[in-house]
């Protein structure tokens, strides 16, 4: 008997390769997004069509009103972009507690659904600058998870999946290809354009071109 997975879900490239490993575990597949006042919507397009492309049992985009808090890049309308910095300390693009705030809703999702595997698709090598995107943060939560909830109480046991946490861009990509992924669907840049193009310049942009090119596959994304 197949088992449910709640997959946190945004259509990128480290999301839509996460969905697909999961799938390929044999896990029935339950995605969630969030609107959570990032500066383009394009994203939660893309998560919506390549989730009912990939035979989502369900779909979910929750709003959340994290511009009121501020502090991001990403949400803050005073606070640019940047260009990709190379720089080891944490980056403005950085959403305060995000990871958190995701888990945390998938984690009550799963709950109702009865199902006992969250999947996020976070990567420990190319974002080591984010401090919610480390084996320590996620054993953290899984066990929080084990002790704050009645299914947990109650003899159930949750397993946080972060099949890609120490994987290198380029060997995501190529799992992704290996497990059938159509790439062009996906959106990485904090920065599209109203059409749906990346910048090419934003540390997501960074990454993502440069996975493509080690791992020696044409890039298919749509640049500005």
């Amino acid at each position: 008997m197949q088992k449910k997975a709640v997959i946190l879900f945004s259509g990128g490239l480290d999301s839509t390769t996460c969905l697909a490993i999961a799938k390929d575990q044999g896990f029935i597949p339950y995605t969630l997004s969030f609107s959570y006042d990032q500066k383009h919507k394009v994203e939660l397009d893309a998560a919506e069509r390549i989730a009912k492309q990939s035979g989502s049992a369900e779909h979910k985009v929750i709003s959340l009103s994290l511009g009121l808090l501020g502090g991001s890049a990403l949400t803050d309308t005073q606070i640019e972009v940047p260009d990709y910095q190379g720089s080891s300390d944490i980056p403005v693009t950085y959403v305060p507690a995000r990871n958190t705030i995701f888990l945390s809703i998938a984690l009550a999702w799963a709950e109702v659904l009865n199902a006992f595997d969250i999947f996020i698709g976070i990567n420990a090598v190319d974002y080591s600058g984010y401090p919610d995107c480390r084996p320590e943060y996620l054993k953290a939560f899984e066990s929080l998870s084990n002790l704050a909830t009645k299914a947990g109480v109650e003899g159930g046991k949750y397993k946080i999946h972060a099949p890609l946490l120490k994987l290198k861009k380029s060997q995501i990509i190529l799992e992704g290809i290996r497990l059938g992924v159509d790439y062009s669907q996906t959106t990485s840049c904090y920065r599209l354009d109203a059409e749906g193009r990346a910048c090419g310049r934003c540390d997501s942009c960074h990454y993502r071109k440069e996975g493509f090119k080690k791992a020696g596959v044409e890039d298919p994304t749509k640049y500005q």
